[in-house]
Protein backbone atom coordinates (compact mmCIF):
# COMPACT_ATOMS: atom_id res chain seq x y z
CA UNK A 1 0.00 0.00 0.00
CA UNK A 2 1.21 3.80 -0.77
CA UNK A 3 1.33 6.33 1.71
CA UNK A 4 -0.89 9.52 1.41
CA UNK A 5 2.19 11.58 1.26
CA UNK A 6 3.85 9.18 -1.70
CA UNK A 7 0.63 9.13 -3.74
CA UNK A 8 0.06 12.90 -3.26
CA UNK A 9 3.86 13.42 -4.64
CA UNK A 10 3.58 10.79 -7.82
CA UNK A 11 0.74 12.47 -8.57
CA UNK A 12 2.40 15.55 -8.79
CA UNK A 13 5.22 13.90 -10.97
CA UNK A 14 2.20 12.38 -13.19
CA UNK A 15 1.52 16.34 -13.57
CA UNK A 16 4.79 17.22 -14.19
CA UNK A 17 5.21 14.21 -17.15
CA UNK A 18 2.04 15.45 -18.90
CA UNK A 19 3.03 19.32 -18.55
CA UNK A 20 6.51 17.71 -20.22
CA UNK A 21 4.28 16.42 -23.41
CA UNK A 22 2.68 19.83 -23.61
CA UNK A 23 6.44 21.53 -23.92
CA UNK A 24 7.15 19.35 -26.76
CA UNK A 25 4.27 19.59 -28.35
CA UNK A 26 4.83 22.88 -28.50
CA UNK A 27 8.25 22.75 -29.60
CA UNK A 28 7.35 20.28 -32.39
CA UNK A 29 4.71 22.81 -33.41
CA UNK A 30 7.72 25.56 -33.59
CA UNK A 31 9.66 23.78 -35.53
CA UNK A 32 7.36 22.44 -38.10
CA UNK A 33 6.33 25.96 -38.74
CA UNK A 34 9.99 26.45 -39.61
CA UNK A 35 9.65 23.37 -42.04
CA UNK A 36 11.89 21.29 -39.94
CA UNK A 37 9.73 18.45 -40.07
CA UNK A 38 12.57 15.95 -38.61
CA UNK A 39 13.12 18.18 -35.57
CA UNK A 40 9.41 18.09 -35.41
CA UNK A 41 9.11 14.75 -35.28
CA UNK A 42 11.99 14.46 -32.56
CA UNK A 43 10.04 15.96 -30.50
CA UNK A 44 6.34 14.70 -31.22
CA UNK A 45 8.06 11.11 -29.98
CA UNK A 46 9.55 12.86 -26.88
CA UNK A 47 6.07 14.31 -26.03
CA UNK A 48 4.68 10.74 -26.62
CA UNK A 49 7.26 9.27 -24.32
CA UNK A 50 6.06 11.55 -21.49
CA UNK A 51 2.76 10.25 -21.45
CA UNK A 52 4.08 6.70 -21.38
CA UNK A 53 5.50 7.85 -18.20
CA UNK A 54 3.01 9.51 -16.68
CA UNK A 55 0.67 6.47 -17.65
CA UNK A 56 3.39 4.45 -15.79
CA UNK A 57 3.36 6.16 -12.52
CA UNK A 58 -0.71 6.04 -12.98
CA UNK A 59 -0.82 2.19 -13.01
CA UNK A 60 1.96 2.12 -10.01
CA UNK A 61 -0.41 4.23 -7.96
CA UNK A 62 -3.45 1.94 -8.75
CA UNK A 63 -1.47 -1.29 -8.29
CA UNK A 64 -0.43 -0.03 -5.09
CA UNK A 65 -4.52 1.30 -4.15
CA UNK A 66 -3.36 4.58 -4.36
CA UNK A 67 -5.81 7.33 -6.30
CA UNK A 68 -3.91 9.64 -8.90
CA UNK A 69 -5.38 13.08 -8.55
CA UNK A 70 -4.61 14.98 -11.85
CA UNK A 71 -4.64 18.94 -11.69
CA UNK A 72 -4.20 21.60 -14.39
CA UNK A 73 -1.28 21.74 -17.01
CA UNK A 74 0.10 25.13 -16.76
CA UNK A 75 0.34 26.82 -20.64
CA UNK A 76 4.30 26.34 -21.33
CA UNK A 77 6.40 29.06 -22.16
CA UNK A 78 5.93 28.81 -26.03
CA UNK A 79 8.64 32.01 -26.84
CA UNK A 80 11.60 30.51 -29.51
CA UNK A 81 13.95 32.10 -31.15
CA UNK A 82 16.20 29.18 -32.50
CA UNK A 83 16.61 25.73 -33.33
CA UNK A 84 19.57 25.49 -30.25
CA UNK A 85 17.08 27.53 -27.87
CA UNK A 86 14.42 24.24 -28.43
CA UNK A 87 17.52 21.94 -27.27
CA UNK A 88 18.89 24.05 -24.44
CA UNK A 89 15.18 24.35 -23.07
CA UNK A 90 14.75 21.08 -23.73
CA UNK A 91 18.23 19.99 -21.54
CA UNK A 92 17.02 22.81 -18.68
CA UNK A 93 13.46 21.08 -18.48
CA UNK A 94 15.01 17.03 -18.14
CA UNK A 95 17.03 18.39 -15.28
CA UNK A 96 14.38 19.44 -13.80
CA UNK A 97 12.78 16.39 -14.15
CA UNK A 98 15.95 14.37 -12.83
CA UNK A 99 15.86 16.33 -9.64
CA UNK A 100 12.11 15.86 -8.85
CA UNK A 101 12.48 11.92 -9.85
CA UNK A 102 15.42 12.04 -7.35
CA UNK A 103 13.45 13.25 -4.88
CA UNK A 104 10.95 10.65 -5.31
CA UNK A 105 13.37 7.87 -4.40
CA UNK A 106 14.94 10.11 -1.36
CA UNK A 107 10.91 10.08 0.31
CA UNK A 108 10.65 6.28 -0.66
CA UNK A 109 14.03 5.59 0.80
CA UNK A 110 13.40 7.66 3.56
CA UNK A 111 9.72 6.00 3.87
CA UNK A 112 11.56 2.37 3.87
CA UNK A 113 9.07 2.02 0.65
CA UNK A 114 10.81 -0.73 -0.58
CA UNK A 115 8.51 -0.96 -3.60
CA UNK A 116 8.34 2.42 -4.82
CA UNK A 117 12.19 2.69 -4.89
CA UNK A 118 12.32 -0.31 -7.21
CA UNK A 119 9.65 0.74 -9.29
CA UNK A 120 11.54 4.41 -9.50
CA UNK A 121 15.15 2.97 -10.60
CA UNK A 122 13.68 2.64 -14.02
CA UNK A 123 12.91 6.23 -14.33
CA UNK A 124 16.62 7.36 -12.30
CA UNK A 125 17.94 5.23 -15.80
CA UNK A 126 15.66 6.63 -18.06
CA UNK A 127 16.34 10.89 -16.65
CA UNK A 128 20.14 9.61 -17.70
CA UNK A 129 19.04 9.08 -21.63
CA UNK A 130 16.98 11.89 -21.09
CA UNK A 131 19.65 14.38 -20.35
CA UNK A 132 21.74 12.47 -22.88
CA UNK A 133 19.70 13.01 -25.85
CA UNK A 134 19.27 16.94 -25.75
CA UNK A 135 23.17 17.22 -24.66
CA UNK A 136 24.34 14.94 -27.93
CA UNK A 137 22.05 17.43 -30.28
CA UNK A 138 23.58 20.41 -28.73
CA UNK A 139 27.05 19.58 -28.56
CA UNK A 140 26.25 18.57 -32.90
CA UNK A 141 25.13 22.24 -33.29
CA UNK A 142 28.21 23.45 -31.25
CA UNK A 143 30.67 21.73 -34.07
CA UNK A 144 28.30 22.62 -37.08
CA UNK A 145 27.06 25.53 -35.85
CA UNK A 146 23.29 26.70 -34.79
CA UNK A 147 22.10 27.68 -38.09
CA UNK A 148 22.16 26.79 -41.72
CA UNK A 149 23.34 23.73 -43.62
CA UNK A 150 23.84 22.25 -39.97
CA UNK A 151 20.39 22.62 -38.89
CA UNK A 152 19.30 20.73 -42.43
CA UNK A 153 21.82 18.25 -41.77
CA UNK A 154 20.25 17.89 -37.87
CA UNK A 155 16.70 17.70 -39.31
CA UNK A 156 17.18 14.96 -41.43
CA UNK A 157 19.19 13.38 -38.66
CA UNK A 158 15.96 13.50 -36.26
CA UNK A 159 13.46 12.99 -38.62
CA UNK A 160 14.13 9.18 -37.94
CA UNK A 161 13.46 9.11 -34.39
CA UNK A 162 10.41 6.79 -33.87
Amino acid sequence: MISEKMNKVISEQVNKELYSAYLYVGMAAYAASLSLNGIANWFKVQAGEEVSHATKFMNYVNEQGGKIALRAIDAPDQKFTSVAQLFEKTLAHEKEVTASINGLVSLAQKEGDNATEIFLQWFVTEQVEEEANPTEILQKLEIGGKSGSSILILDGILAGRK
